[in-house]
């Protein structure tokens, strides 16, 4: 089937049309009816992306299922997925049913939470997607508005700061990127992705207000991207939007956000910032390489100290997107190969831990970790299921969470042995606030009088633990089931890379001469 990749991002998007403009009333059945049209919608649009996995040719590094048709005139609607997209579209269908089921007893404006849910997964299958920059633009833009939605109406007291504050914040850092995706419309004459990736921008040193820039076009179009991207995974220091965010989002909204949506600042390094300006990043690298590893063991620290659990959880997912930033820019097969390894772990991992905090928080309605301790006597199930994923969080071998994290460091280990020493300080730490948290929560004895009368996980809530579970054992015995996978986009991105940077290394006074 020629239109695969159209199918999967607009079905949800038609669902989401037809709630709205038919579905009448907000009593029982009509909740009853958006919660299962919802579910029905993100349940096809996984099955139809297992056609587009069974299709895909992992052997071949080019852009597969590719749709192009005229768009605007100027620019081309155009769809495609290499092996490195393939696993994210996956991601994204994979874990929406799920959310939807973790929704099931919502009671306030059902209908329209429903509809957020399943636009935002339109667009952020389309990131995964879009072949070209102004499509690409519109997906990664409009993804704020329902996520922005989803935390300023269901979340919690301060929801209405803490949705402004992630608007805002990847808001301003988008307007940059778009300045510079103008720019590279201008040098290049064409919007398209692939067409891009080949085009040699401009290296040869600039004086911008009097300071002389290494890499010259290439360096200032890295760090407009880098603006973008770096907020939306986020690095530090430019983190402080996640915390609030999480903590004020509904237990959907914060799966949705950890597992997915922090993926695409990640997977926008990968598709832009390294293949398209691989001067600004052999440049702006050995920057980003420290800002990762501080990141990771400052932001563990500040786990260690935290009381909300979602709030630790939060701050546990910057250091892990901080494994992520150092492998790609480490650009060697083992780096690049443990970033989107860990990227895919982490959205299995991170959305389980929120949804183990949603369990508990459904019947306390308190994420204060004090409130709880002893729950193994009254939720062994629970317990069982929240200590599987508190150890693939730590990167316990035999959990995806380890191969994605000992390839990573693999990777910075071969370009800088500081960093990779300070950055393996992190595994440490997340033991000590990961094992602390469990700890706290789960063993001891049942003192607590609230507490006797909690009941252990329904079958609805095993039900959806039972894939993350699988898939979460499965990558961590199995890794090669995603590395054949990314391997060779994998191998094309780092060869080129290597090219590009080689003839900067070579020839630099040449190459400038002739720009």
């Amino acid at each position: 089937m020629d239109n695969l990749l159209s199918i999967v991002t607009f079905t949800p998007l038609i669902a989401a049309a037809i709630l709205a403009l038919f579905l009448r009333g907000d009593d029982a059945a009509a909740q009853r009816n958006a919660k299962w049209l919802a579910l029905g919608a993100t349940s096809f649009t996984f099955l139809v992306s297992l056609f587009i996995l069974a299709g895909f040719d992992p052997q071949n590094p080019d852009f597969q299922f590719v749709e192009e048709r005229a768009w605007l005139s100027t620019f081309t609607y155009k769809m495609g997925v290499d092996g490195i997209s393939v696993l994210f579209v996956m991601l994204t269908t994979f874990l929406m049913p799920l959310v939807i089921a973790a929704c099931w007893d919502v009671t306030h404006r059902v209908k329209d939470y429903m509809v957020a849910l399943l636009v935002l997964e339109a667009l952020m299958i389309g990131v995964f997607c879009a072949l070209d920059l102004v499509l690409f633009y519109v997906f990664f833009e409009a993804g704020l508005i329902p996520m922005f939605l989803i935390i300023g109406i269901w979340g919690g007291a301060n929801r209405i700061y803490a949705a402004f504050k992630f608007f805002l914040y990847t808001l301003l850092g988008s307007v940059l990127m778009l300045v510079a995706m103008i720019a590279m419309y201008l040098d290049a004459g064409t919007t398209d992705i692939p067409t891009l990736l080949s085009h040699q921008f401009s290296y040869a040193p600039l004086n911008v207000l009097g300071i002389s820039v290494v890499g010259g076009m290439q360096t200032l179009l890295w760090l407009a991207f880098f603006a973008s991207f770096a907020v939306k995974m986020p690095m530090w220091p430019v983190h402080t939007w996640l915390p609030d965010a999480h903590v004020q989002a509904p237990t959907a909204g914060s799966v949705v956000l950890a597992a997915i949506l922090l993926k695409m600042g990640g997977y926008g390094f990968l598709r832009f910032s390294l293949p398209m300006f691989p001067v600004g990043s052999e440049v702006m690298g050995p920057l980003v390489l420290w800002l990762s590893a501080i990141a990771i063991v400052y932001t563990s620290l500040v786990a260690m100290m935290q009381q909300d659990m979602k709030k630790l959880i939060a701050y546990s997912s910057v250091a892990h997107m901080g494994y992520v930033t150092m492998g790609i820019f480490a650009a060697n097969q083992q780096g690049v190969d443990g970033a989107i390894f860990q990227m895919i772990s982490h959205g299995f991992v991170s959305g389980a831990l929120f949804l183990c905090v949603g369990v508990i928080y459904d019947r306390m309605h308190t994420r204060d970790i004090d409130a709880y301790g002893g729950l193994v006597n009254r939720m062994p199930a629970y317990a069982l299921v929240f200590m599987l994923f508190t150890m693939a969080n730590v990167g316990l071998p035999g959990t995806s969470g380890f191969v994605g994290e000992f390839l990573t460091l693999m990777g910075v280990f071969q370009v800088n042995t500081w960093v990779a020493l300070v950055a393996t300080s992190g595994v440490i730490l997340s033991a000590a606030y990961a094992l602390w948290l469990y700890r706290r929560v789960v063993f001891g004895d049942l003192i607590k009088e609230s507490l006797r009368s909690i009941t252990d996980m329904t079958g609805r809530e095993r039900a959806i633990f039972a894939p993350l579970i699988v898939a979460t054992l499965l990558f961590g015995v199995y890794p090669s089931l995603i590395t054949d996978i990314i391997g060779p986009s994998v191998a094309n991105l780092v060869a080129n890379y290597d090219i590009a940077t080689a003839d900067l290394v070579l020839g630099h006074d040449v190459a400038s001469a002739d720009h």
